[in-house]
């Protein structure tokens, strides 16, 4: 199995899973032209479109890389008539398959309702696509769901192996690890991820493929019991878990 990023748009990323057979998916087809270089450069044959949710910068290629072919088009249940070609609707459970690659969908509703992720395990290599759901270092916004759905859904993808890598919808990681030495300046931590993405992007390279681990040490939203984070933001010491959260994401929105 090869993972690949591709860049699309101003800062997303749309995925190609490779399987040994060459055939491949896309996960998060922003857009078609990028996709389809990728796969003319890897030298892969698109079978599947994975979609994470139905927002129109991560499924604006579909129809058009659809077109034509027998590609699953997979997305949430709930997101029928909202994701363009949808083919198949999945829910948590659910598995997908590229070649000699399977992934199980974990639905993870709050940035949309419908969200899910993909989580592959192949040999000893573990990786899981989140969408806008679980950025690198940061969350998405709620737009649909509640603050205790997107906190629920953050602790199910932290809850899979800590070696597992993190591939999400956006190049917002430098920003995101602002934000968290910003409400946490005395996490080590921070100060190594903040050296490891400037190396990155001074070579143009992206910043996903952070680990579990990596983001659990460094993630303020999955940070929630931090006495430091809660001080710097006023919450509570006693404060419950879901409005510890909610009062992160209320200030990171106001970053």
């Amino acid at each position: 199995m090869r993972i690949v990023p591709v860049p699309c748009l101003s800062d997303n990323y749309a995925y190609l899973v490779i399987s040994g057979t060459g055939e491949a998916a896309v996960v998060d087809a922003s857009e078609a032209a990028p996709v389809r270089d990728a796969l003319r450069r890897e030298g892969a044959r698109l079978t599947a479109i994975w979609s994470t949710h139905h927002h129109l910068d991560h499924v604006g290629g579909n129809g058009e890389l659809a077109a034509g072919g027998a590609i699953e088009v997979v997305a949430h249940v709930s997101d029928r008539g909202r994701v363009p070609a949808q083919t198949r609707a999945v829910d948590t459970g659910d598995t997908v398959r590229v070649g000699d690659v399977e992934a199980k969908c974990i639905h993870i509703p709050g940035h949309t309702l419908g969200a899910v992720a993909y989580y592959i395990q192949a040999g000893a290599e573990r990786v899981v696509f989140t969408g806008d759901t679980l950025f690198c270092a940061g969350c998405g916004r709620i737009f649909e769901g509640t603050p205790a759905q997107m906190h629920a859904s953050l602790e199910r993808v932290a809850a899979l192996p800590g070696d597992t890598r993190v591939f999400c919808g956006h190049e917002y990681t430098a920003n995101n690890l602002r934000f968290a030495v910003h409400v946490e300046p005395s996490n080590a931590a921070l100060v190594r991820a903040q050296a490891r993405v400037a190396a990155l992007r001074a070579r143009a390279e992206p910043s996903v493929g952070t680990t579990l681990d990596e983001e659990r040490a460094e993630n303020p939203f999955l940070r929630v019991g931090s006495a430091e984070i809660r001080a710097t933001l006023g919450i509570a010491k006693d404060a419950d878990a879901v409005t510890a959260f909610a009062a992160i994401r209320a200030a990171k929105d106001a970053f």
